[in-house]
């Protein structure tokens, strides 16, 4: 299922915003609390299942709740920090989620999606304060995930403004699967919301997400303010986790190009020592994501042909090569940062500092939709690059593939004996 190029861009918005992005539609309408209610932290799977009475009732209580602590100044929702959370009447299923919040010193606030916490925002700058419980690392990640480590609990990066200026979201939800920009910078990617209310269960028994729930903004002790809050649904997902295996593990039917130059061992595809060029899937694609794992001797060098034509070279010829490298031997102390691993070769660089030492293996996920690639190495953001956005190149080189929007996947070899294994593949 094709998730718009929107995904991976965050539109800004001016205050006064009353036409909506195209395909969304506003949640607040700049003028009161019309289309909100209020709830407190609780299983939306309780209140669902009242009798209509005891919900009327209920529903009625948090109307006086939040005209109390929640107003509307010159289009700008406002909450003293006190109260219940504003929550969305209707319930959402899978979206794209567009706002804005500005907050003060010592906040703790944060987003519900389908009524499930939580997309946190902090203060990140006060030390000693909550840093302990992850505030220095920044807003935006899945906070109630679990505890460190947990995939999607704290951001990739950390990407709050400072205080007295507009911070900017964007999520996405898919399934369990939720993907956060703040101001622009990935930092929550594909990462499954865990069900907190069933967090007593251990993760492998928990049970799944409820399937629509509400949009809620959490008030916990300082003023917060919201603002441009549109929301896009999507359809449901469907099979999201469904990758296909492009190496049987055996052999290399179903791959073109110079096979003879590669071997399979123990279930692993290898390039002979010294030899090389690039082999390929039978099969195209356009917007994919691709999970593998790699091993590189020392000094050891290839790449990942990303929608290769089939024939030249992959990192001009087709859309990109990233590139798979030790980059820590010697023999690599003079390259350009371009050529780092995983980097788009001679057009993005990549983060170094996260490949484990050679002959271990390592585990990469590629996503690539439209002209956005983001790479995530042993659960780490190293590339996050938008290659329509970029016209300076390594030793001024032109890429004249840049701009496919289809193509091969493959292996580009050069010389060194680098292996992958588990190479899976999901369209988007």
């Amino acid at each position: 299922m094709k998730i718009p190029l929107s995904m991976f861009i965050f539109v800004q918005f001016s205050v006064f915003a009353i036409t909506p992005p195209k395909g969304f539609t506003p949640l607040f309408n700049g003028k009161n609390l019309d289309g909100w209610w209020g709830l407190k932290t609780e299983d939306p799977e309780k209140w669902l299942n009242l009798p209509k009475d005891k919900f009327q009732e209920k529903w009625e209580a948090s109307q006086v709740d939040i005209r109390k602590h929640w107003r509307v100044e010159n289009g700008i929702l406002i909450n003293d920090g006190e109260g219940l959370f504003l929550s969305t009447e209707k319930n959402y299923q899978d979206f794209e989620l567009l706002l804005e919040y500005k907050t003060v010193a010592g906040a703790d606030s944060g987003i519900y999606l389908r009524g499930v916490p939580q997309v946190q925002i902090w203060d990140t700058t006060k030390e000693g304060g909550k840093w302990k419980l992850g505030a220095d690392k920044g807003s935006g990640g899945l906070w109630n995930n679990g505890p460190k480590g947990t995939k999607g609990r704290d951001p990739l990066v950390h990407a709050d403004k400072p205080f007295g200026q507009w911070n900017q979201f964007h999520i996405v939800m898919k399934g369990d699967l939720v993907t956060i920009r703040l101001n622009q910078k990935l930092v929550v990617h594909r990462a499954p919301l865990i069900n907190y209310w069933d967090r007593k269960t251990e993760l492998a028994k928990r049970k799944p997400l409820i399937s629509k729930g509400p949009i809620q903004l959490q008030t916990h002790g300082g003023e917060i303010s919201w603002r441009n809050i549109f929301i896009k649904e999507l359809k449901p997902a469907c099979c999201e986790e469904d990758y296909e295996s492009v190496f049987n593990g055996k052999n290399l039917d179903g791959w073109l190009g110079p096979i003879q130059n590669y071997e399979v061992i123990d279930q692993t595809i290898r390039c002979k020592k010294g030899k090389g060029g690039t082999i390929f899937t039978k099969e195209k694609y356009q917007d994919f994501v691709v999970k593998l794992e790699f091993k590189i001797p020392s000094g050891g060098n290839n790449g990942l042909a990303i929608r290769y034509p089939g024939k030249g070279n992959a990192a001009y010829q087709g859309m990109c090569e990233l590139q798979v490298l030790d980059n820590t031997h010697p023999r690599y102390n003079k390259l350009d940062p371009r050529q780092f691993h995983g980097s788009a070769y001679g057009i993005s660089a990549a983060k170094k500092g996260f490949l484990l030492k050679p002959e271990k293996w390592n585990q990469q996920e590629v996503t690539v939709v439209g002209s956005s690639i983001v790479v995530i190495l042993n659960g780490n953001l190293i590339l996050d690059a938008d290659l329509s956005k970029i016209d300076t190149f390594m030793a001024d080189k032109k890429h004249p593939g840049i701009n496919l929007k289809e193509g091969h996947f493959g292996f580009a070899g050069h010389n060194d004996p680098v292996s992958f294994r588990n190479i899976r593949i999901k369209r988007i």
